[in-house]
């Protein structure tokens, strides 16, 4: 049996975990939940898996928690500092870190301190402090399990194989609902249209950047330090069916690839599992019913935040960090709709051309460059785009 923290557990990694661990109860058991303010689903949560402790950061809505269990149930836990003594206080084997944006970095942090694994689907923390967390992970002798279905689909092809055989790895991108839209129609976008994505059920945030293609930006920057592999040898081929989900290349020109229908469940499973595969009866990919499988180049010209993500990695440093906070803050104030979707890749470059560079060598250089970077996203929003 395996224990499980689940961060971020009303969201939308977080609520399918809970539907993995329910299918699943002789593997793992859900010690730990946190979520920042959802009394409603967090309250269903806690009767389907009966955890020992849940936190609630919104320390109004923990209050309101603890009033309705009336002393009933798990510890509950309020606020930032309750939840990372929640993450350490449950006797966890592994925390599922699904918290959105840089508010995930310091319990992921705390996580690996303590020498927990991490199944990692928030990707923004290896983006903002990737070298940070992967040195902390090899101190401490945990591991850092991707759960993104791109990361994970990299993971699944390296099992057995030594990391100097790399060639190349290939991320695969579904090109999100605009894939064919003219520069002119992409002036145009609304918010309604930048959240239909055609494949995939995400959160709002990771929609609109799956939209503008900054989501694949930032997972070449998550690759470069999940893989030990350098910008140089990390490629983006759009791919629209979703269904070959990344591959590796080896130096001797074989190319090895992860295929599956689009469901997050199947990452989130092999995550929490490894490094056992998990019997279960979903549906089974029929490549007879596949019609094709397209492959194409990104066009960094309409989806400029990609060029932008693999210039802020090669300028290494606090780059990612400054352009994850401009992106964080660019995509609210669309979904706000306060700026146009294309703004958003003008605001992360105004950011990145005014950035100068400084080492992340802890939490609080990453707290830094965080707060800068937003800051400089609404002065330019506020003088006008």
């Amino acid at each position: 049996m395996k224990n499980v923290i689940i961060l971020g557990s009303t969201g939308s990694i977080g609520r399918q975990a809970v539907e993995v661990i329910e299918q699943n109860r002789d593997r793992f058991r859900a010690v730990g939940l946190a979520a920042r303010r959802d009394l409603e689903v967090m309250s269903t949560q806690i009767k389907a898996l009966a955890p020992a402790a849940v936190c609630l950061v919104d320390e109004e809505a923990a209050e309101m928690l603890k009033q309705r269990l009336g002393g009933r149930g798990p510890q509950v836990y309020a606020g930032h500092d309750g939840l990372l003594e929640m993450i350490t206080s449950v006797g966890a084997d592994l925390v599922l870190a699904a918290i959105v944006g840089m508010a995930g970095l310091e319990p992921v942090m705390r996580a690996l301190d303590a020498g927990m694994d991490v199944a990692l689907a928030n990707k923004e923390s290896m983006v903002v402090a990737g070298e940070l967390l992967t040195s902390l992970a090899r101190a401490r002798g945990a591991r850092i399990i991707p759960v993104d279905s791109e990361h994970s689909a990299v993971f699944q092809c390296l099992q057995g194989s030594d990391p100097d055989e790399v060639e190349r790895i290939i991320l695969t991108a579904s090109g999100g609902p605009f894939r064919d839209f003219s520069l002119e129609e992409l002036a145009e976008v609304t918010v309604d249209d930048a959240l239909r994505h055609p494949n995939w059920r995400m959160g709002a945030k990771i929609t609109v950047d799956s939209a503008t293609m900054m989501n694949k930006g930032l997972e070449i920057i998550e690759a470069r330090w999940l893989f030990n592999v350098d910008y140089d040898r990390i490629d983006v081929v759009v791919h629209p069916q979703s269904i070959v989900h990344s591959l590796v290349q080896f130096r001797d020109g074989s190319v090895l690839a992860q295929l599956g229908y689009p469901d997050m469940k199947l990452p989130i499973l092999y995550a929490l599992g490894f490094p056992e595969r998990i019997r279960t009866e979903w549906p089974r990919l029929d490549l007879t019913t596949v019609s094709k499988l397209e492959f194409e180049a990104p066009d960094v010209t309409r989806f400029p935040c990609l060029a932008l993500a693999r210039r802020a990695g090669k300028l290494g440093a606090s780059a990612p960090a400054a352009l994850n906070a401009a992106n964080e803050v660019a995509v609210d104030y669309f979904l706000r709709r306060q700026v146009r979707f294309m703004d958003i890749p003008r605001l992360v470059e105004a950011v990145l051309d005014r950035h100068d560079l400084v080492p992340i060598r802890n939490l609080e250089d990453a707290r830094r460059v965080d707060s800068w970077a937003r800051r400089q996203v609404r002065a330019v929003v506020g003088g006008g785009l």
